[in-house]
């Protein structure tokens, strides 16, 4: 193919083709968590990722004469164009750029790395790589590690990310070297906005409602003046003299007068009516954004700003069920119609500054997130436990609880990247903190007293739900949960590029990173130790029953249950020390390519209990993680790809906590095992990549894993049949599957004038994965910290937690390549997955617990108009259209528990935004 370009392009076109080198370098030189990825190579002068895959084309470049009176000549430039990041990376990638993001319309970037080749999104916002769950993944910001905010994960959840602050993602499923060790599934590398290349200012409002949540029914409760806005107004602080008492361990020294006034200095009413609202409101988002440049001398110093504001409402009307039975048999043991209704709020905040001197960039980055749930909970139904326990009182059960969760992020860090000829250096550095507050987290439940049946009337005095402040299904509880986590990473990275007959990058780096974490959850219950309260009283709704009235006059005091079950507070630490080397070959004329490095950890890792009978965890390995890649370009636009290495995963510190934390996500409660081990993993990989036109391509590939002691989620039953998670180690697992991908252009100038900038958008993928644990009657440690065989816990050939067999992703649309005009479909599904192992019943074990994702159709427009003089573009959104109910359950034969089910309902969205 031949096309004429005037000279006066061809400056633009010396750095396009320039630019494969450097990209291969910085592939070859994105250091151990280095912020240089492929998919910040590109700038405006460069193809964009549409444009950059062509197949190899001649370009003649028309230049005038050394003289002006010449005529002007022709000169043929003959070579390639960029290749696209994918094609050229030695790695297997998949890239989501901010295209693809703003194509599929998520709000968020777990929802958009969902639309990836092999990408699942499991709970609340965490990404499964091929089935293998957040533990096997690693995500980092701009190359750099992030603290989460989630007791129960050390990955940071992905879905707090407002896709409106990243440029894009890059996912890697192939290991580097120049990556932690810490890789089973693949590293998710985010981008965020950077130096802009002219000034800009964007501001933008949507509004979205839910069929099954806006304008119908739905619970809340008063908590602060602030809560709309994301934040406690002090309502929610833990009162001094009760925090005193329990974290300086004399709580147990108090009086019953003190333990009263404990009990009267907890904010009430505010935090424990549960109200009716009967027109949730629609859920609401804004954000700006705003960036300038500055040229000084030979360099640039660029500016970029972005902030943002969502309201989200959802309601949730569920069957929870348990069954004690291992083959489920007979009547449930607990059942219940729960009703529950979050509203989250989440604020965001970026400020970026980067100077470019020459070769040369310095970049400062600062991102701050604030993710809050506000919950009401309310539940009917019954628990056989209180039969159990006192046959005098019937099964009928009322339980209500209140949350308000505080999550937040804030990070800093400082890049630079210089490069002198063939010799680059990289060097970061990162602060970031989060944390996790969960204040007066509420819990009362209420008994029926009367004939057994509430809806029978009688003439008993009394014909009510009662709560004695009793442990027999009549309690009242309150807890205070708090989470701080801090990371402090580094690293230096050098690369040195070697021309000749076979091209080679010679790389090596070091990498520091510390991540240390506080976390305590104090937990209070009220009784009075008479026993039993007046008939009246026990009949009061909750903020009368625990008014201060009634704490004095019927002597209400506060026990401290905190360490009841598992430590009170915790402190952990994770410290890192790493070095690589790498080498990047290119073979010349055979086509061939070649990646090969080997990288050393030394981690230490560690979680102490505090004020608790339970002994530390402490972890130290040191490892070699080899990787190599080899590529061949054996026919042009084709080439093959084949991939080992062996990494590791390292249990996260909340799965080695033994403390309690409530997940507002799956509505249950976990806890750690600190008995729990490092897995490693050997990874192998084969795949066949066909980049058959501009924007275009094709791959099939195949992959295996095994894995040495494989983390496990596990359920069992806690006192009084409470279903609980916890974890882990089985013997081993393998998994094994393929994916395949394809993306096509179809132009359709071809029927008429209207669609001559218009073409036909499919993109589609497939993945199927396999995964089998092997067990034997080996000694392990169970979730509930009894040793058994591991044959009681696991089935052998038993599937992986959270991975489905299946994944698929279908995106039809039209666009136009000329401005912004595209309407998408999209189409998901993941078939089952299991979500814990079953729990065992004596010598028994259960069924284990399945999840049913399903399918999920989505349609998206996005449409560039002119308004009020400036440009805009309106976004319309439909989601979920085929309501897709959530499912998690037991099956066995023809008998079903439904561990947590409830309808989801269609979400409708419009928004604008301007471009100033």
């Amino acid at each position: 193919m031949t096309r004429h370009i005037s000279f006066g392009s061809l400056l633009l076109l010396s750095s396009a083709l320039v630019a494969p080198a450097a990209l291969a370098q910085s592939g070859a030189t994105q250091g151990a968590g280095s912020n240089t990825t492929p998919a910040q190579t590109a700038t405006p002068d460069q193809p964009t990722a549409d444009q950059a895959d062509d197949p190899q084309e001649e370009i003649q470049v028309s230049a005038p004469g050394a003289d002006a009176g010449d005529s002007d000549q022709e000169i043929v430039v003959v070579g390639r164009n960029i290749p696209n990041a994918i094609r050229s990376t030695p790695e297997v990638i998949s890239v989501l750029s901010a295209e693809d993001i703003a194509r599929t319309g998520e709000g968020d970037v777990a929802g958009a790395l969902q639309r990836v080749t092999g990408l699942s999104v499991v709970g609340n916002g965490f990404v499964f790589v091929r089935g293998l769950g957040d533990r096997y993944s690693s995500a980092l910001l701009n190359g750099s590690p992030l603290p989460s905010p989630e007791p129960l994960r050390r990955v940071v959840p992905l879905d707090i990310f407002p896709t409106s602050v990243i440029a894009s993602a890059v996912v890697q499923k192939s290991y580097s070297v120049n990556y932690p060790g810490e890789f089973g599934g693949g590293v998710i590398n985010l981008t965020s906005v950077s130096i802009p290349r002219e000034p800009f200012f964007s501001f933008g409002v949507s509004g979205q409602v839910d069929t099954d949540t806006t304008g119908r029914l739905g619970y809340t409760y008063f908590g602060s003046d602030l809560d709309f806005l994301g934040f406690d107004d002090g309502t929610r602080d833990f009162p001094s003299g009760l925090r005193d008492a329990v974290t300086s361990g004399t709580f147990a020294q108090t009086t019953a007068a003190q333990r009263r006034d404990f009990a009267a200095s907890l904010r009430n009413s505010e935090t424990t009516i549960v109200q009716r609202n009967g027109d949730i409101p629609a859920n609401f988002s804004a954000d700006v954004s705003g960036g300038y440049t500055w040229e000084i001398g030979g360099g640039r110093v660029g500016v970029i700003a972005a902030a943002g504001y969502s309201s989200n409402w959802r309601t949730r009307d569920a069957i929870q069920q348990t069954s004690l039975d291992p083959e489920l048999a007979g009547t449930p043991q607990t059942s219940f119609n729960t009703v529950i209704t979050d509203n989250r709020v989440v604020v965001n905040g970026l400020l970026g500054l980067g100077v470019e001197f020459g070769d040369h960039e310095i970049r400062w980055t600062n991102l701050y997130i604030r993710d809050t749930l506000k919950q009401a909970r309310l539940a009917s139904g019954f628990n056989r436990s209180v039969q159990d326990q006192d046959p005098n009182l019937p099964p009928s059960v009322i339980e209500q609880n209140t949350y308000f969760f505080e999550r937040q992020l804030i990070d800093t860090q400082l890049v630079g990247e210089f490069k002198f000829d063939d010799l680059s250096i990289d060097l970061r550095g990162t602060y970031a903190k989060s944390e996790r507050e969960s204040p007066y987290e509420r819990d009362l439940s209420y008994t029926y007293l009367g004939d057994g049946n509430p809806s029978t009337k009688t003439s008993s005095d009394v014909d009510d739900y009662i709560n004695n402040l009793s442990s027999i299904g009549q309690s009242a509880n309150v807890a205070f949960n708090d989470l701080s986590e801090n990371v402090y990473a580094g690293g230096i990275d050098f690369a040195y590029r070697f021309q000749g007959a076979f091209p080679t990058t010679i790389s090596a780096g070091y990498a520091y990173n510390k991540t240390d974490r506080t976390s305590s959850r104090y937990q209070f219950q009220y009784f009075r130790p008479e026993g039993a309260l007046p008939i009246s009283v026990a009949q009061e709704r909750p903020d009368f029953l625990l008014s201060d009235f009634n704490v004095y006059t019927y002597n209400i005091q506060l026990r401290d249950v905190s360490g009841a079950e598992g430590a009170a507070a915790y402190e952990a630490d994770l410290r890192v020390h790493a070095g690589y080397a790498q080498a990047e070959i290119d073979f010349g004329e055979t086509g061939l390519r070649g990646q090969f490095g080997v990288r050393y950890e030394d981690g230490v890792q560690r979680v102490q209990p505090i004020g608790a009978g339970t002994s530390a965890s402490l972890i130290e390995n040191d490892y070699f993680v080899p990787a190599a890649t080899l590529t061949w370009n054996f026919a042009e636009n084709m080439q093959l790809r084949a991939h080992a290495s062996k990494t590791i995963a390292r249990p996260q510190f909340r799965e080695l906590a033994p403390q309690i934390f409530q997940d507002f996500e799956s509505d249950r409660e976990f806890t750690g095992n600190p008995f729990l081990q490092d897995s490693e993993l050997f990874n192998a990989e084969a795949r066949y990549e066909w980049y058959f036109a501009r924007g275009q391509r094709f791959s099939l590939s195949g992959f295996y894993k095994k894995i040495d002691k494989p983390i496990e989620a596990a359920a069992f039953f806690a006192g009084g049949g409470q279903l609980r998670t916890g974890f882990a180690n089985a013997p081993s697992a393998n998994l094994y599957g393929a994916e395949v991908e394809l993306q096509y252009y179809l132009p359709l100038e071809g029927l008429g004038d209207s669609f001559g900038t218009r073409r036909l958008l499919l993109i589609g993928n497939y993945t199927y994965t396999k995964s089998e644990l092997k067990v034997d009657d080996s000694a392990i440690v169970g979730p509930n910290l009894q040793p058994l065989p591991a044959n009681l816990l696991f089935q052998d050939g038993a599937p992986l937690t959270g991975q489905s067999d299946h994944l698929a992703n279908l995106q039809i649309g039209i666009e136009d390549t000329d401005r912004i005009s595209q309407a998408t479909i999209l189409i998901t599904y993941a078939s089952e997955r299991v979500t814990n192992r079953g729990p065992i019943q004596g010598s028994a074990r259960q069924p284990d617990i399945i999840e049913k994702p399903g399918f999920r159709l989505d349609f998206v427009a996005r449409e560039a108009v002119e308004l009020f003089g400036a440009n805009a573009e309106i976004r319309f959104e439909a989601r979920n259209l085929l309501r897709q109910d959530y499912e998690e359950f037991q099956k066995f034969e023809d008998r079903r528990i439904d561990i947590n089910r409830y309808d989801l309902g269609a979400t409708f969205s419009l928004g604008i935004s301007f471009n100033l």
